[in-house]
Protein backbone atom coordinates (compact mmCIF):
# COMPACT_ATOMS: atom_id res chain seq x y z
CA UNK A 1 0.00 0.00 0.00
CA UNK A 2 1.02 3.59 -0.83
CA UNK A 3 0.34 6.54 1.39
CA UNK A 4 -1.15 9.50 -0.34
CA UNK A 5 -1.93 13.12 0.80
CA UNK A 6 -5.43 14.94 -0.19
CA UNK A 7 -5.28 18.63 0.63
CA UNK A 8 -6.00 22.06 -0.22
CA UNK A 9 -4.92 25.47 1.11
CA UNK A 10 -7.65 27.47 2.70
CA UNK A 11 -7.75 30.28 -0.13
CA UNK A 12 -9.39 27.64 -2.05
CA UNK A 13 -12.45 27.09 -0.39
CA UNK A 14 -14.35 30.34 -1.08
CA UNK A 15 -17.87 28.97 0.37
CA UNK A 16 -20.49 31.10 1.26
CA UNK A 17 -22.67 30.75 4.78
CA UNK A 18 -25.15 28.38 3.20
CA UNK A 19 -22.47 26.00 1.52
CA UNK A 20 -19.94 25.56 4.43
CA UNK A 21 -22.65 23.44 6.78
CA UNK A 22 -23.22 21.30 3.56
CA UNK A 23 -19.40 21.08 3.02
CA UNK A 24 -18.86 20.13 6.72
CA UNK A 25 -21.64 17.61 6.20
CA UNK A 26 -20.38 16.04 3.20
CA UNK A 27 -16.75 16.38 3.95
CA UNK A 28 -17.84 14.06 7.31
CA UNK A 29 -19.40 11.85 4.75
CA UNK A 30 -16.62 11.16 3.12
CA UNK A 31 -14.19 10.34 5.62
CA UNK A 32 -16.56 8.02 7.30
CA UNK A 33 -16.56 6.16 3.70
CA UNK A 34 -12.67 6.36 3.78
CA UNK A 35 -12.51 4.52 7.24
CA UNK A 36 -15.12 1.97 6.45
CA UNK A 37 -13.18 1.04 3.34
CA UNK A 38 -10.12 0.95 5.86
CA UNK A 39 -8.11 3.29 3.75
CA UNK A 40 -7.94 6.59 5.69
CA UNK A 41 -5.30 6.86 8.30
CA UNK A 42 -5.55 10.76 9.13
CA UNK A 43 -7.13 14.19 8.42
CA UNK A 44 -7.82 17.28 10.04
CA UNK A 45 -7.64 21.11 9.05
CA UNK A 46 -4.40 23.06 10.19
CA UNK A 47 -5.17 25.10 12.94
CA UNK A 48 -4.70 28.92 11.47
CA UNK A 49 -4.97 30.80 14.79
CA UNK A 50 -1.77 28.91 16.32
CA UNK A 51 1.06 30.34 15.26
CA UNK A 52 3.91 28.26 13.51
CA UNK A 53 7.55 27.76 15.28
CA UNK A 54 10.80 25.92 14.70
CA UNK A 55 12.46 23.69 16.97
CA UNK A 56 16.38 23.23 16.12
CA UNK A 57 17.93 20.26 16.99
CA UNK A 58 18.86 21.67 20.87
CA UNK A 59 15.11 22.46 21.70
CA UNK A 60 15.31 25.94 20.86
CA UNK A 61 11.92 27.21 19.96
CA UNK A 62 11.55 30.18 17.56
CA UNK A 63 8.53 31.68 16.64
CA UNK A 64 8.64 31.55 13.03
CA UNK A 65 8.44 29.10 10.08
CA UNK A 66 10.36 28.21 6.85
CA UNK A 67 9.72 31.62 4.63
CA UNK A 68 8.46 29.15 1.66
CA UNK A 69 5.58 27.57 4.38
CA UNK A 70 4.36 30.65 5.45
CA UNK A 71 0.50 29.83 3.33
CA UNK A 72 0.19 25.91 5.29
CA UNK A 73 -3.16 25.56 6.04
CA UNK A 74 -5.99 24.80 4.92
CA UNK A 75 -7.14 20.49 5.04
CA UNK A 76 -5.94 17.16 4.45
CA UNK A 77 -6.23 13.31 4.58
CA UNK A 78 -3.98 10.66 4.50
CA UNK A 79 -4.89 7.43 2.66
CA UNK A 80 -3.07 4.54 2.05
CA UNK A 81 -4.21 2.61 -1.13
CA UNK A 82 -2.71 -0.08 -3.41
CA UNK A 83 -2.95 2.31 -6.68
CA UNK A 84 -2.75 5.97 -8.07
CA UNK A 85 -6.06 5.07 -9.27
CA UNK A 86 -7.65 4.77 -6.23
CA UNK A 87 -6.19 7.47 -4.92
CA UNK A 88 -7.16 9.93 -7.09
CA UNK A 89 -10.71 8.53 -6.76
CA UNK A 90 -10.29 8.91 -3.19
CA UNK A 91 -9.64 12.52 -3.98
CA UNK A 92 -12.63 13.03 -6.33
CA UNK A 93 -14.60 12.10 -3.73
CA UNK A 94 -13.19 14.32 -1.41
CA UNK A 95 -13.46 17.32 -3.63
CA UNK A 96 -17.53 17.01 -4.01
CA UNK A 97 -17.31 15.92 -0.14
CA UNK A 98 -15.15 19.59 0.43
CA UNK A 99 -17.21 21.17 -2.40
CA UNK A 100 -13.22 22.66 -3.22
CA UNK A 101 -10.54 21.32 -5.30
CA UNK A 102 -8.13 18.79 -3.80
CA UNK A 103 -4.62 17.96 -4.56
CA UNK A 104 -2.83 15.05 -4.94
CA UNK A 105 0.44 14.23 -3.56
CA UNK A 106 2.40 10.81 -3.25
CA UNK A 107 4.68 10.14 -0.17
CA UNK A 108 7.96 8.38 -0.90
CA UNK A 109 7.95 4.85 0.28
CA UNK A 110 10.65 4.34 3.48
CA UNK A 111 10.92 0.41 3.64
CA UNK A 112 12.58 1.52 6.70
CA UNK A 113 9.23 2.63 8.17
Amino acid sequence: MTFYLISFPSSAMNLDESELAAADRDAHAVIAEMKRAGVYRFGGGIDESVAAVQVAADGTVTQQSYPQSRELNGGMTIVDVDTREEALEWARKTTVGCHTVQELRQFMNDPAI
